[in-house]
């Protein structure tokens, strides 16, 4: 196959991030065992400068909210240094459209609820096949609430790829809310989210962005997208266990916050109801500082046209970091998927072309000949090798597949501290299993 253009701009990007791999590893002490971590799309390892936060938050600062005293105000610092931190790494307007909750699913219940709160009987939402199931159940449950009709987005069973021109006759019906990912967790399809918000927009529908399976392998630009909600969670991006949302200023400003009494009306305290998880929340702020270190460190080669674009500061190097984690992402991914293609008896789910890396994240779901998933992901554990079986909660893929009543598939995603080498490993543990 020929080297296409994508391909060469990638491998120009990864090579100083692949030199420096050791370095990049020591950051992360789960990484100093004899496993190999392919299991990345259910949770990242930590880093080191995430647990360095959380101890130091711990130590330091551990109190309640609003106090008069010492902790208390320290703890405070933290937290709203958090919020501009992921501010930052969303590339929001400001820090007040940050909310923080326990993850992902929580926070996007808990949104269902003060979103679909004028909805009305004969309105009508958008969700997908594609999506884990924290993006759609959730706006299933409020449209039974409320009486509005479900309309669903088919993919593509070949290619694993987003149906639009379904979405589009959906949006033409002008429903209240489309919930789209940014990237599957089960396919690894990355969707033209772009494209898909402008086509919502257009349709006067609000969009609601599930990041969680796209934020640790690439830079997210919130005001770029135009996107009127974006969510992901931190464990998947080598922090801790919480989630944070992006909401358009004037959105959270506008709906109704269910909350107590004595919490605050103002943003985004109004949505993060009763005491967060603080030193989670260090341990988020300590996540994107590892992401500063590394666009610091590798991304030199990415400032002149980051910077064009607009980005400075913390801003300019957290894009920096997050550009060179895709582009060596973008080689491991085709190491990967060369070698899942070189086991015989293997069926590789979701875009398998190499001209198409660029629209997928580095994670692959397979059946090998007639065995189930959980067998196959039970022998690679005895070699050492960590990886998934199941639906994921992907559970309309696996169903749309045909495969949920029959163990649902093994997926194995890399993510940037992952090499060449463990890639080779997990081909030969394929190869003597399928054999």
């Amino acid at each position: 196959m020929s080297v296409n253009n994508s391909t060469l701009r990638h491998a120009q990007g990864s090579a100083l991030f692949s030199a420096n791999l050791d370095l990049i590893r020591r950051q992360f002490p789960a990484l100093d065992r004899p496993a190999v971590f392919f299991d990345n799309p259910g949770g990242t390892q930590i880093a080191k400068h995430s647990l360095d936060r959380i101890n130091k938050y711990l130590i330091e600062s551990n109190a309640n909210h609003e106090g008069a005293f010492a902790t208390s105000i320290a703890s405070d610092a933290v937290l709203d240094e958090a919020h501009r931190a992921m501010a930052d790494f969303y590339n929001a307007a400001s820090a007040e459209e940050i909310v923080f909750g326990n993850n992902m699913t929580t926070l996007t219940l808990h949104m269902s609820r003060s979103i679909s709160r004028d909805w009305k009987e004969g309105d009508e939402i958008v969700v997908t096949r594609l999506d884990h199931d924290a993006n759609v159940t959730p706006w299933v449950l409020a449209a039974q609430d409320k009486g509005v009709k479900v309309n669903w987005v088919d993919f593509d069973m070949e290619d694993g790829t987003l149906n639009l021109n379904e979405m589009q006759k959906a949006l033409d019906r002008k429903p209240r809310l489309l919930a789209v990912g940014y990237a599957s967790n089960s396919l690894g399809t990355i969707n033209p989210v772009e494209k898909i918000i402008k086509m919502a927009h257009d349709a006067g529908t609000l969009v609601y962005v599930d990041a969680v399976q796209y934020a640790p392998h690439g830079p997210i630009d919130v005001q770029k997208l135009g996107c009127d909600f974006l969510v992901s969670s931190a464990y998947k991006f080598f922090g801790t266990h919480a989630g944070i949302l992006y909401g358009k200023r004037d959105l959270l400003e506008k709906l109704f916050a269910y909350k107590v009494r004595p919490a605050t009306n103002k943003l985004p305290g109004k949505f993060e109801t009763g005491t967060q998880n603080h030193e989670g929340i260090a341990g988020v702020l300590g996540a994107i500082e590892y992401f500063e270190w590394i666009g610091k460190e590798f991304g030199g080669r990415y400032m002149e046209g980051l910077k064009e674009e607009g980005y400075q500061g913390r801003r300019l190097e957290l894009k920096k970091g997050m550009t060179a984690i895709r582009a060596y992402e973008f080689e491991i991914g085709r190491a990967l998927l060369s070698a899942l293609q070189a086991v015989p008896g293997l069926t590789l789910f979701g875009l398998t072309d190499e001209r198409r890396l660029d629209d997928r994240v580095a994670t692959f779901s397979f059946r090998l000949r007639d065995m189930q998933p959980r067998v196959v992901a039970e022998k690679l554990a005895e070699n050492g090798i960590y990886v998934w079986d199941g639906n994921y909660y992907a559970i309309n893929v696996t169903e749309r597949l045909g495969l949920e009543d029959n163990g649902g598939m093994v997926r194995v995603g890399a993510a940037h501290y992952n090499t060449l080498e463990e890639v080779q490993r997990l081909k030969e543990a394929l190869i003597k299993i399928s054999e």
